[in-house]
């Protein structure tokens, strides 16, 4: 297949994540013209389609869909809009990328997968932290044997703040909206599969979380095929800001990222060491990894390869946190089998 000078694309959802996207695609990659946004709010799209110069705004998805001027859409809509919406485009011909997760339904992600396998159209799946600078050293140092066999893996990620209320209320959980990013990373590091998940899950931080069924601090334990043990430690609040680390223990050393911090400074006083807080939210910490993930998108369009994130790893992660939300409410290791075997 020839090279395709520049992708032609459509972005459906102009929320805060669709922004990012669109800022990288149209301000820092120069291989994507932009022809149309759509969102189910007309006044944002119209504000956004002005503001980088692009050509058609609506409301209606489907005016991107049936363009065949556009080579490939980025899905950042709402999580319950996920699925139909690769479907579609998939029909359409269309390559995908889409913001995590496909669904919180295997089910309804099996039939997804398989209508993108039977029209043969390109889909990646919005894991960015894999195209992180540091985290990808990490992997690479361990692919590469640098650390040995590896042992033991442990993930922190905790949120500056909770999320609104009714984000909450329909994000699908702790498991399935946070970890969700942490259980890719377990996969991207490790490459190999996680066998079995034990989940304890606890409100600590905002009544809500229980209105929600659900839990704003947890800790997961977790086995993988390679004979690793990992832990994942989650908190929606953590007063200094953004907190997000991985250390890679193997049996001839080990690796670690730290936090980004807003400054590199350290001030010593009588009272002590003092440095910069971590970044505070998502945004500022991985603003370069979405746009290294979108170029990846890109790429795999122009020259025909396939998408580094693909949706079996989306897939995988939602088996996981399932498994992890099982666990939680059960109180007991569950094994992925028995999630697989469900689905």
């Amino acid at each position: 297949m020839e090279e395709i000078e520049k992708v032609r694309l459509g972005v459906i959802g102009v929320g805060r994540i669709g922004k990012v996207h669109i800022e990288n695609l149209v301000n820092r990659i120069p291989a994507v013209e932009v022809l149309e946004v759509a969102d189910v709010d007309m006044d944002e799209a119209g504000r956004v389609a002005g503001k980088y110069r692009i050509p058609s705004h609506s409301t209606n998805h489907r005016n991107i869909m049936d363009r065949s001027d556009i080579d490939a859409i980025v899905i950042c809509s709402s999580t319950d809009s996920h699925a139909q919406l690769i479907e579609e485009g998939a029909a359409a011909g269309k390559a995908v990328f889409c913001e995590k997760p496909i669904d919180l339904s295997l089910e309804r992600i099996h039939k997804t997968l398989a209508v993108v396998k039977d029209s043969g159209v390109k889909l990646q799946i919005g894991f960015n932290r894999r195209f992180d600078a540091n985290f990808s050293k990490a992997q690479e140092m361990v692919a590469t044997g640098k650390i040995g066999q590896p042992h033991v893996l442990r993930i922190t990620s905790r949120d500056p703040a909770p999320p609104p209320k009714d984000y909450i209320l329909s994000s699908g959980g702790i498991f399935l909206d946070m970890t969700i990013h942490d259980f890719d990373m377990t996969r991207f590091l490790l490459r190999s599969e996680v066998k079995e998940v034990y989940a304890r899950g606890e409100v600590l931080v905002d009544p809500v979380f229980k209105e929600a069924d659900d839990w704003d601090t947890a800790v997961i334990t977790l086995s993988f095929d390679n004979g690793a043990v990992g832990l994942i430690d989650n908190s929606r609040r953590a007063v200094y800001g953004y907190d997000q680390r991985v250390e890679v223990f193997g049996s001839d050393g080990m690796v670690t990222v730290g936090n980004e911090t807003q400054d590199s400074h350290t001030y010593l006083d009588a009272g002590g060491d003092h440095s910069a807080l971590p970044q505070y939210f998502f945004l500022e910490r991985y603003m370069d990894s979405y746009r290294e993930e979108m170029n990846a998108f890109i790429d795999s369009v122009r020259n025909d390869t396939d998408p580094p994130v693909t949706g079996h790893d989306g897939l995988m992660a939602v088996i996981i946190g399932l498994a992890a939300k099982k666990s939680a409410h059960e109180n007991r290791p569950v094994a992925i089998e028995e999630i697989l075997s469900h689905s």
